[in-house]
């Protein structure tokens, strides 16, 4: 056909025959400075998945109060958290691909591995621009929140679809929308954390902390609760924990709004009164150290859990780059090759 329209065979459509893997992360200012998080929190807050308040009344509030206030604080944290090779969420995801990427081609898969963070860059548009560019023409996406939510996951298919809706062709999707109870990420999960406990001992309590949602989200249909307890269960079986050894808390809440409870903050203040000195706190929502783990949980809450009169805390690193956890990621993606 392309010699009868005048169009040379290279026009484009011989070249559409790869498989795309399109790992997707939440996302994090470009730098630790006001401007940057300003940047960063303006996109991520008015996304109507995170916050779901009506759209003028919340409008008001997030450009009259919370970008006026809330940047600077942020920075702060950020600030503390910062590495040499920048946030720390975007270096890990970004081993994390590299990592995937040499082991499905290790695997025999030929494949394109590329990273997106829902907020911030590198951006869905953008990237999945580039793999179109690159040949794919069937896409695998994998957002890295192991338990679904609306506003986490359910908002990175938002992404996608406004990217792909505008393209002449659209690939084929394969969308792994959660991989909470997945066999290999309970595995990993436990594992990490038997090797925290063989090096430190098994502690008094081990805390597993889950982002917080507001428990209006759960009312609606969201499962991410039910999810959270089926991946604390879980991992406490294989751990071979009874109920007095464990408590499922979250955290990270925003607003005045009811979230999910118990809180982990008040919770680690009110251990040390209940005769718990001695925690380890792990946090399964996470696929990578953010400021959510790094600032907020080592920081924030180890003081706090000091403060009230506990004696030894220890936070257990989010699985990041660790080998189990790409071959986890892996297998996720696989029946889709």
């Amino acid at each position: 056909m392309g010699k009868f329209l005048g169009l040379s065979k290279d026009a484009g459509h011989s070249k559409r025959a790869k498989v795309g893997v399109l790992l997707l992360n939440l996302g994090t200012p470009d730098a630790p400075t006001p401007k940057a998080v300003r940047r960063y929190l303006a996109e991520f807050l008015s996304d109507p998945r995170v916050v779901e308040i009506p759209r003028l009344i919340w409008k008001i509030i997030l450009h009259g109060i919370v970008l006026r206030t809330r940047p600077k604080r942020s920075a702060a944290l950020y600030q503390k958290v910062w590495t040499d090779e920048g946030s720390p969420l975007l270096a890990i995801s970004m081993q994390q691909s590299e990592k995937l990427a040499a082991k499905l081609a290790s695997d025999g898969h030929g494949v394109v591995v590329d990273l997106a963070m829902r907020y911030g860059n590198p951006s869905v548009a953008s990237t999945l621009q580039k793999m179109h560019q690159a040949g794919v023409d069937e896409l695998v996406v994998l957002p890295l929140y192991p338990q679904y939510a609306a506003p986490t996951t359910g908002s990175a298919f938002d992404a996608l679809a406004k990217e792909l809706c505008q393209w002449r062709y659209v690939p084929s999707l394969h969308f792994i929308n959660t991989y909470h109870d997945h066999p290999d990420f309970i595995a990993a999960l436990v594992n990490s954390i038997r090797r925290d406990f063989e090096q430190y001992g098994k502690p008094q309590k081990l805390v597993l902390s889950y982002h917080g949602m507001p428990e209006r989200n759960l009312h609606l249909g969201d499962p991410y609760y039910c999810f959270c307890a089926k991946t604390t269960r879980l991992v406490a079986e294989q751990l071979g924990l009874s109920s007095d050894d464990y408590v499922m808390t979250f955290q990270s809440r925003f607003g005045k709004a009811k979230w999910l409870q118990p809180y982990t903050d008040a919770t680690i203040q009110a251990l040390p009164a209940a005769g718990v000195k001695d925690v380890a706190i792990v946090c399964p929502a996470f696929s990578a150290d953010c400021l959510e783990t790094l600032e907020e949980i080592v920081g924030e809450n180890g003081h706090i859990f000091a403060s009230a009169g506990g004696e030894s805390f220890r936070y257990i690193a989010a699985l990041n780059a660790d080998d189990e956890h790409i071959d986890m990621m892996a297998n996720l993606v696989k029946p889709y090759l």
